[in-house]
């Protein structure tokens, strides 16, 4: 038996000599792809059809008791009135609560000294009714709310409504690429790729006010923006 374990050896050596050989060959004779690759962007401005609002209380007193007990009386108003104004439940949704002391700081140098409580309650409230937003800002108000933390417009059906500026994307990169391939002395064959890079949705600051008596609100229009990366082979 030991005699015959040179010879196996030997043979298994050879042939992974012979496959090795075999492939750099066909490697080298395969030609490498001619391609052009192009990004591009599509745009399209539509209205924003909802509005989130950030609003809140905010109560003072000398214990932090008494002021989360006057926050937390004075929300409740809110929160019941909007709810009998038809506010979905589910629009209503609690964005930031905070307790933090009061300080006095003396003008002689001493230590700064608690002289009371803040406490802070605040809601992002969803309207769907863009219409009647000025409306609902009167309405918290007149419920007690005395913070305003800002308004921001979105558009519901927006991944819908990109499907236009993806198209409008896809033929600016097409037309670069064809302008390249001339240039080169070439032709557009075959899509290789198609890449979508998200990006953000971005307002602009043109449209029309919306009828309100107590609150005036614009709420202009936003870009909804594609850019796509698209490879093509060249022929």
């Amino acid at each position: 038996m030991g005699r015959m374990t040179p010879v196996v050896v030997a043979a298994v050596m050879v042939a992974l000599t012979w496959i090795g050989t075999a492939v750099p060959t066909s490697a080298q004779e395969k030609r490498p792809e001619r391609t052009v690759t192009v990004g591009a962007s599509g745009t399209v401005s539509v209205e924003p059809d909802i509005a989130h609002i950030s609003t809140g209380v905010l109560s003072e007193a000398d214990t932090a008791r008494e002021a989360l007990q006057r926050n937390g009386a004075a929300m409740k108003k809110v929160i019941d009135g909007l709810k009998g104004a038809g506010v979905d439940p589910k629009d209503v949704q609690t964005s930031r609560f905070s307790i933090d002391p009061r300080y006095d700081q003396p003008k002689d140098g001493r230590s700064a000294r608690i002289t009371g409580y803040r406490v802070v309650n605040q809601v992002r409230i969803m309207a769907r009714d863009i219409s009647k937003l000025g409306e609902l800002l009167d309405l918290v108000v007149t419920l007690g709310a005395n913070q305003a933390g800002g308004i921001s417009f979105d558009v519901s059906n927006a991944e819908t409504l990109k499907d236009e500026a993806r198209r409008q994307a896809v033929a600016n990169a097409l037309r670069r690429a064809k302008l390249f391939a001339e240039a080169a002395g070439a032709t557009v064959g075959d899509v290789l790729t198609i890449s979508e890079e998200a990006m953000p949705s971005a307002p602009i600051f043109s449209g029309r006010a919306m009828a309100a008596e107590s609150v005036p609100i614009e709420r202009g229009s936003q870009a909804l923006e594609v850019r796509v990366q698209v490879t093509w082979a060249l022929r």
